[in-house]
């Protein structure tokens, strides 16, 4: 058995074709560009039964090799993937079942009858593949880079196959992100956390490819620091499957929540006060503020706009087009993969990421709470799109956090109450929302829970 640590970055044809010659990768190639033709047969039961415990196996003839592959999910997190791998070596083209033993066969298909694998899809493609010295002080490190063209195909579905591996064959795997993000300094990469068996899938049924991720296990003992961590890959990798799928189907609703998972993103980096200098996350801030301020007024006008929903499609392919996207994204994944935001703080700083969960989370919701001056807003409303920023960094804690509000009573109600708050928020003003927004901020502060947090 390997474990494969990989990303995958989806591009275009242009840009395939410009990184062969990239100065980046010629310096450092040290194999030379190698071509082959791939032939990839994928196998499944009539009813899906691999798919369903995230397993794919294929089999592939490279020139006169045959080769039976068998892959587990594994981790996957924000386009950066390992996962296990077997390779069995074929004398022909004909899955040999004996080889799927308990060694790696996955127990929950244990009880399978093996005989009802079919063909169900293919994926069939030209690689050109290169060995990479990518060094990071005394550390060798080794990248196989690999450009792939061709087309996935099932059924009367295609899919065009486009993209830049990256995968780790010596050293530690943030070398990929350091890569990759050298490369998207001047190229569009957008990091793509599907597989070519997920694509061929997908093309069976647009909704097998799993938009929902497992939601972040916090405590009240969890760290601040483990918690930005584990907050920020959640809204990075959601992020990030749901560009994949909007670019896949259109479908507004994705879109929408695409630019939920931003703004939440943005309101986690601003609410970290002196555990996260501003220094350590200005980049990242730049290119987020940028994309959020294109992107939230077309949603916004899109609500009532049918002409601009038809058209956002196009708006968001010109913007993977574009490398603002991949840059941002692969920029996070390397700044929460090295924790950059706990390099150089002060002690004070390193105090309160060390602080229990249990501990810090009240206090910033008291203290944004307090600021939020509920009072004052109710009797000049037509000021509270002011405070949009403090109300999205109490949402972002109380979506993916609130179940570390032990004793506080109806916090599901204050986050449902607040978003109703947004809402209101960016409506156009007229004397209706006004008295709107002033009711709605007298029931937020009538909540027991806000009553017990905002002290």
């Amino acid at each position: 058995m390997n474990k494969e640590t990989e990303i995958k970055l989806r591009v275009s044809r242009e840009t395939l074709a410009a990184l062969r010659e990239h100065p980046l990768l010629k310096k450092r190639n040290k194999s030379g560009w190698e071509q082959r033709e791939l032939y990839n047969q994928y196998f499944d039961t009539p009813s899906r039964d691999l798919a369903a415990a995230k397993v794919a196996l294929r089999l592939r003839r490279d020139g006169d090799q045959f080769i039976q592959t068998l892959k587990t999910r594994g981790q996957s997190v924000a386009g950066l993937s390992e996962r296990n791998e077997w390779d069995w070596y074929l004398s022909k083209a004909k899955l040999d079942l004996k080889k799927l033993d308990d060694s790696c066969w996955p127990a929950a298909l244990a009880e399978l009858d093996k005989t009802l694998l079919q063909p169900i899809f293919t994926t069939d493609f030209i690689r050109q593949r290169a060995e990479i010295a990518w060094g990071r002080g005394k550390a060798k490190v080794v990248i196989e880079a690999a450009l792939d063209l061709g087309k996935v195909i099932a059924g009367e579905g295609e899919e065009e196959i486009c993209e830049l591996e990256l995968e780790l064959r010596q050293g530690e795997p943030e070398a990929l992100l350091e890569l990759a993000c050298e490369l998207a300094a001047d190229l569009s990469l957008m990091p793509c956390d599907i597989s070519k068996a997920e694509r061929g899938y997908r093309l069976f049924d647009s909704a097998s490819y799993s938009l929902s991720l497992p939601a972040p296990e916090l405590t009240i003992e969890t760290s601040l620091d483990d918690s930005v961590a584990a907050l920020g890959w959640h809204l990075l990798g959601s992020s990030q499957r749901l560009a994949e799928q909007y670019r896949f189907n259109g479908h507004w609703r994705l879109l929408a929540e695409w630019l939920e998972q931003l703004i939440g993103l943005r309101a986690l980096l601003g609410s970290l006060g002196q555990a996260a200098p501003r220094a350590s996350s200005h980049a990242l801030r730049e290119l987020l503020d940028a994309l959020l301020l294109e992107w939230r007024p077309r949603l916004l006008a899109g609500q009532d706009d049918d002409s601009l929903r038809k058209n956002a499609p196009a708006l968001f392919a010109a913007e993977l087009l574009g490398n603002r996207w991949g840059l941002f994204s692969l920029g996070l994944s390397r700044w929460l993969m090295a924790r950059s935001w706990t390099q150089e703080r002060n002690n004070r700083g390193n105090r309160q990421g060390a602080a229990p969960l249990g501990n810090w989370l009240p206090t910033l919701i008291a203290e944004e709470g307090a600021a939020l001056q509920l009072r004052r807003y109710q009797q000049q409303p037509e000021d509270l799109a002011e405070q949009l920023p403090r109300i999205e960094r109490l949402l972002v804690w109380l979506r993916l956090a609130r179940e570390v509000l032990v004793d506080a009573p109806e916090v599901d109600r204050l986050y449902g109450e607040l978003n109703k708050l947004i809402e209101l928020s960016n409506q156009a003003i007229d004397p209706e929302v006004l008295a709107a927004r002033k009711a709605q901020l007298l029931t937020i502060g009538s909540l027991k829970a806000w009553r017990q947090l905002v002290k």
